[in-house]
């Protein structure tokens, strides 16, 4: 069988009890690195759909050939589909997955979120450059290493990295995409007024930690909101060395949200 998702790549959906759960993967991830979590909520009674975002777990020219509209579509119909079997849903995003569900909760009907790892501005060099000189510069240079350390070389867990799946370079034009999102989301923070839980590590070098702490300034209407470090994790706190500290703080974040409605 000849398909374009690679293999292990792919969405899922897992059936449960009344509540949904729509996990959202980062820029250049897959559903993969939301799966574990998936697993763990699914176990705990939640029905768990892990999407996967326009030109993602395929090849990085589809990601290039994507937009942050393309993206925040695949999130609404994702919400769309558990709406179908579930009474409410929480949005659990990674990353750019954590940048789309704070967004996509002002849109859609949502009980909460929980935004792991989630960038306020683009981390690296770009954040300088307006939208406009990175869509032109993309045009003579494709691609962006992710960052200057060895491939791994934050991760705790080396085991989970072995198998993490991830463009290994940053499409440049979809940067130009990403900082658009990120405009996007700023802009909705005041108007976010459903309960939020930021989990971030203190060892992400990819995202710096003080990100948390600015989201969390921005989150002035939402109902209740909560910030958790962990340690132990570099950015992909879902597959790294602290991930069950992180599914136990979702877990218990959302049954108190339940118990409240």
């Amino acid at each position: 069988m000849n398909t374009q998702i690679i293999p292990t790549a792919e969405p899922f959906f897992l059936p449960g009890g009344r509540t949904g759960v729509l996990l959202i993967h980062g820029f250049t991830g897959a559903p993969k690195e939301m799966r574990w979590m998936g697993e763990y909520l699914n176990e705990q009674g939640y029905t768990c759909l892990g999407v996967r975002l326009a030109g993602h777990a395929t090849t990085p020219e589809d990601m290039i050939r994507s937009r942050w509209m393309d993206w925040t579509a695949c999130v609404e119909d994702g919400y769309n589909l558990l709406r179908g079997t579930t009474d409410r849903i929480f949005l659990a995003g990674l990353s750019m997955g954590g940048v789309l569900s704070l967004l996509m909760s002002t849109r859609l009907d949502v009980a909460g979120v929980v935004a792991m790892s989630t960038p306020y501005s683009l981390p690296n060099d770009p954040k300088d450059y307006p939208i406009w000189y990175i869509k032109l510069y993309s045009r003579f240079v494709k691609y962006l290493p992710k960052s200057k350390e060895v491939p791994g070389a934050s991760w705790f867990d080396k085991q989970a990295f072995m198998e993490h799946i991830s463009y290994p370079q940053n499409p440049i034009r979809s940067i130009a995409e990403m900082k658009s999102l990120l405009g996007e989301m700023r802009a909705a923070l005041p108007l976010v007024t459903k309960p939020v839980l930021l989990i971030h590590s203190k060892n992400d070098t990819y995202v710096l930690p003080e990100n948390m702490e600015w989201l969390y300034a921005g989150l002035v209407n939402a109902s209740d909101r909560t910030k958790a470090y962990v340690v132990e994790a570099g950015h992909v706190v879902t597959r790294d060395a602290a991930r069950h500290q992180v599914f136990e703080l979702a877990r218990d974040f959302m049954r108190r949200v339940e118990d409240n409605l």
